[in-house]
């Protein structure tokens, strides 16, 4: 299952994850990269209002079947955390989790590793430093 999480102690506002996103569905606001949670299919506001049933959740990203939208905006203003947008031609469009690729565009371009494709990969991390800063103690323990 693909997912995106931030680490916006990490962010330094280079803007590489906007501008390389072919949505435009990211925005760092004040140090924090803002996209869509892709929420659980019971919670996801979205899919709850959208009159054609044009989101569904497919391998853990909530996805907007552009082709089936109408461009009512419900959906843009269900959200609780102004993910959707309506392009130019009055379509909603948000992050997919860069449905068909093997890697999230804006994980590969920045540079300080403040999104990561999963929670795990983000544990993982936090356990390697971890060890890292035991290993630390255990050198000035000897000592």
């Amino acid at each position: 299952m693909k997912e995106l999480v931030s680490r916006p102690e990490l962010c330094d506002e280079c803007g590489k994850c906007e501008r390389i996103c072919p949505k435009n569905a990211i925005r760092v606001i004040n140090g924090v990269p803002v996209f869509c949670l892709h929420c659980a299919e019971d919670r996801a506001p979205c899919m709850t209002v959208c009159p054609e049933d044009a989101i569904e959740k497919i391998d853990g990203a909530v996805i907007i079947h552009e082709e089936d939208c109408i461009g009512c905006g419900l959906c843009r203003d269900a959200c609780p955390i102004g993910a959707i947008n309506l392009d130019e031609y009055g379509i909603a469009t948000k992050c997919n989790l860069c449905a068909g690729r093997d890697k999230q565009l804006c994980v590969s371009v920045c540079p300080k590793e403040a999104l990561k494709m999963s929670s795990e990969d983000m544990l993982t991390d936090k356990r390697e430093h971890i060890a890292k800063e035991l290993e630390k103690v255990k050198m000035i323990m000897k000592y």
